[in-house]
């Protein structure tokens, strides 16, 4: 069965360090397939599917949706992530963005994970400066002093092998996108990791996908409508920002590519990118296997 990842890079740069998490990951919550009597198409029907402009949570910005894709809130999300796919419980998120065209319980299922985070107004005044095949090595050098201290705990190196999109900044709408091919030590397939983010007044609108690499061609076809249908609402927008009052990001286009404050944070902020990149689909008829994230990061 073919194996398709959502990141949850926003919700996973809060932890601590890796030991803690091995140690108190609490185990998956039941998942679609484990509800007794109940066949996925009547799971699906307990999402409420949202259609057309959907203000996000707290009216920061808004999805203009076409007929190609529909909104679940954070509540149908949550359930979406721990009762279908078999994540741990506790994301906190703006909810996620759906595909019309494929249930996102199949096998080339996606979606696309809403989150925002406020570290301030983020300069893009290095836009133009920005080399990002330097930046690049930066990136996999940093990884790979990470990858040592991970093996040596135990856990599973994670490679950056490249750009399966370079980054690419508008700097009239102030969104920026990017895409990386990242692999696991013992992954029988490469994964997608594809960013999308729209600078806001005070902070930036973070929408990520993974998926196989396999699917490139058809996220890739997707991310301009989801581009353009993502916008800060009036007085949050990156124009509406303040100096006399607003505060800065201490980062700018550059670390926001490669992690932000983030990546400063410790050891598993940078594997937070893809702790769960690796997991299962939970696809309702099949049995959730037991301590999955042990055992797709923990050596055996």
């Amino acid at each position: 069965m073919k194996h398709l990842r959502l990141l949850l890079a926003a919700v996973l740069l809060s932890a601590t360090t890796l030991p803690a998490i091995a140690a108190s990951t609490p185990a998956p919550a039941a998942t679609a397939s484990e509800q007794p009597h109940q066949s996925a198409e009547q799971w699906l029907a307990t999402l409420k599917q949202q259609h057309g402009t959907i203000t996000l949570p707290s009216g920061i910005a808004t999805l203009q949706l076409n007929n190609e894709f529909y909104y679940l809130s954070p509540e149908d999300t949550e359930r979406l992530l721990t009762e279908a796919w078999g994540n741990p419980p506790g994301h906190k998120t703006l909810g996620m963005i759906i595909p019309t065209a494929v249930s996102p319980l199949a096998d080339n299922g996606w979606g696309v994970i809403v989150s925002y985070k406020n570290d301030g107004h983020i300069s893009d005044d290095d836009a133009a400066k920005i080399d990002y095949a330097d930046l690049l090595k930066q990136m996999q050098a940093d990884d790979e002093e990470d990858n040592k201290e991970r093996r040596k705990q135990g856990y599973a190196g994670l490679q950056l092998l490249g750009w399966a999109e370079p980054p690419s900044y508008d700097q009239g709408s102030h969104k920026m996108y990017w895409a990386r091919e990242l692999k696991a030590d013992d992954a029988q397939q490469n994964t997608l990791n594809y960013s999308i983010r729209v600078l806001g007044r005070q902070g930036v609108l973070e929408l990520n996908a993974v998926a196989a690499m396999a699917d490139l061609p058809t996220i890739k076809q997707e991310v301009p409508k989801i581009l353009a249908f993502t916008n800060f609402t009036d007085g949050n927008r990156y124009a509406d920002f303040d100096s006399s009052t607003d505060k800065l990001a201490p980062y700018g286009l550059a670390a926001l590519v490669a992690g932000g404050i983030a990546a400063k944070a410790g050891l598993f902020a940078k594997i937070g990118v893809a702790l769960l990149a690796f997991k299962k689909f939970i696809v309702i008829g099949l049995v959730v296997v037991a301590g999955f994230l042990r055992k797709l990061f923990k050596r055996t």
